[in-house]
């Protein structure tokens, strides 16, 4: 396997020409045989925008344009994601500017959760750490995945559960059938066992990570986002993951997950020995926290409250208090200006914002304070102009 690892600068203004640059940095097409069917894997864990947390618009449109440039032929591209469980059904498509690329280059979508009829048991591959265990009754991957290639679309974040969330983690979002029964305490292993069952399933494997925006703390949600400005690929999902955490300022090999997978063979988690393309990473550490205090103020959110309590908090408190006053101020930066782009009439930030304040149960203090911030920076911006 190689353990090369793409990095780049961009900019709004050239980024779909440089996410090709990047892919062909990193010998995508190496990893991805054009006779088989290709999987666009999106991370959306929110129905909302929120920087940094789901697939970027301009990094599914780099990626599309980069494979049909190529040569791959469109009517074997998919896009995957996890289903209405995660994201609203089809809003988080909508609202993160996505249904807009599939629709400009006429990719269909599948959400992979929606029937389990869909699902085939597969005999794992040894060495299994937990999942044999915790899915008693087998293990089972989605109908059209063995056999085919999968590129995952992370970005580059902290996660509450994993400390950051990339590569491998995105498989947790496709792969893996019934994940709430998975305890916060195995979660580690499972990733890797995840990563072991995908070089066993799928014909190609490759990542490609936005860090335009990079997110940090409590992941995959309640995140404070910064303009960072870089885009990552490898194959190697365990080495993306592991230069992908060097720049956020963490040991990798302090990260169980990219440890476990390293001592397994899965890849390689040692950034000295991975080939790294393009920019000179050396000095770059962004100092992030992961699940440390946030440095913006307001309200944290709680990193040990179960699946359903965390999702309640996040959209109803974490949101309009402290999410939507960052949204708000995301929105002029360049990478805000670049996402309406791809926000059809109906799905622009402040109809988001007000859809989501107007229905809470903490009741119109919450709603006026979202859309007052929205109000004073439009105003701001109107006032520059």
């Amino acid at each position: 396997m190689s353990s090369r690892v793409a990095v780049l600068k961009t900019a709004p203004e050239t980024v779909i020409e440089d996410y090709g640059r990047l892919m062909q940095l990193a010998g995508y097409r190496e990893h991805l045989p054009q006779d088989r069917s290709t999987h666009l894997n999106m991370d959306i864990p929110w129905d909302l925008w929120f920087p940094a947390s789901s697939t970027a618009p301009w990094q599914l449109e780099g990626v599309i344009r980069t494979l049909l440039d190529d040569g791959y032929d469109s009517d074997s591209l998919l896009l995957v994601d996890k289903g209405a469980a995660a994201a609203g059904g089809g809003a988080g498509l909508v609202n993160n500017g996505l249904a807009m690329v599939a629709e400009r280059y006429g990719i269909p979508s599948a959400r992979i959760h929606e029937q389990a009829s869909r699902w085939q048991r597969i005999d794992p591959p040894p060495g299994m750490l937990v999942l044999d265990r915790v899915h008693g009754d087998g293990i089972y991957v989605p109908d059209g995945f063995p056999g085919t290639n999968i590129i995952h679309l992370p970005t580059v974040k902290t996660d509450a559960a994993t400390v950051t969330a990339g590569a491998m983690r995105n498989a947790f979002t496709s792969l893996l059938e019934a994940e709430g029964c998975l305890d916060g305490g195995v979660i580690h292993e499972a990733l890797v066992d995840l990563l072991a069952i995908q070089q066993q399933v799928h014909s190609g494997l490759f990542a490609v990570m936005d860090g335009t925006i990079c997110g940090d703390g409590q992941g995959p949600r309640a995140l404070e986002p910064f303009e960072k400005d870089f885009i990552l690929a490898g194959a190697d999902q365990v080495a993306v993951d592991a230069v992908a955490a060097k720049m956020m300022g963490f040991d990798p090999m302090d990260i169980r997950y990219i440890c476990l997978a390293h001592e397994r063979g899965l890849g390689c988690g040692v950034v000295d020995d991975i080939e790294i393309a393009g920019e000179d990473i050396s000095s770059v550490n962004f100092h992030f926290r992961g699940n440390g205090e946030s440095r913006g103020g307001g309200f944290l959110r709680p990193a040990r409250l179960p699946g359903k309590a965390a999702g309640l908090y996040d959209e109803y408190f974490w949101y309009p208090f402290v999410g939507w006053p960052r949204v708000c101020l995301m929105a002029e930066t360049r990478w805000g200006q670049l996402l309406q782009d791809y926000l059809p009439s109906g799905a622009e930030l402040e109809s988001q914002g007000r859809s989501r304040t107007v229905l809470l149960g903490v009741g119109a203090a919450a709603a006026l304070l979202g859309m007052g911030v929205f109000s004073r920076v439009a105003r701001m911006a109107r006032g520059r102009g």
